[in-house]
């Protein structure tokens, strides 16, 4: 398991740095938002991931601990569940560049967007099942 060295948050609250000695790893807060370990963006299962949409400009509130293993991230859409444990930190980190640009393909693909939808939302949808947001 890597353990970061420092975290910083950038005075933007659009990234995360987490440091490790001399390697450092700078993950955008969108790519953080749309990588979540939540149900919302995992699902219950395989097979069951959903496609985060409209995450442009997501800004990072807050980061807390979560024990000794993990950070939970609060976003600026109110997005706060799922822990970013350290070993799924430093994989974001090191496959970022793969992982943005399959994201940036699934998004193509599915004709979807990184803006936000400016439509009206549908009252009472929610990811499916969890009974979360």
């Amino acid at each position: 398991m890597q353990l970061p060295t420092e975290i910083r948050i950038s005075g933007a609250r659009d990234a995360l740095t987490l440091c490790y000695g001399e390697l450092e790893h700078m993950l955008p807060a969108e790519f953080l938002r749309v990588y979540s370990p939540s149900a919302e963006v995992r699902g219950h299962g395989r097979g069951q991931e959903k496609l985060q949409t409209g995450k442009r400009g997501v800004l990072i509130e807050d980061i807390s601990p979560a024990g000794n293993y993990a950070l939970k991230i609060r976003f600026s859409d109110g997005h706060d569940s799922g822990l970013f444990d350290w070993d799924y930190l430093y994989r974001l980190g090191s496959g970022r560049e793969a992982m943005w640009q399959d994201y940036l393909a699934r998004l193509d693909a599915a004709g979807a967007s990184r803006d936000v939808d400016s439509t009206p939302a549908k009252k009472g949808k929610n990811c499916g099942g969890c009974g979360g947001h």
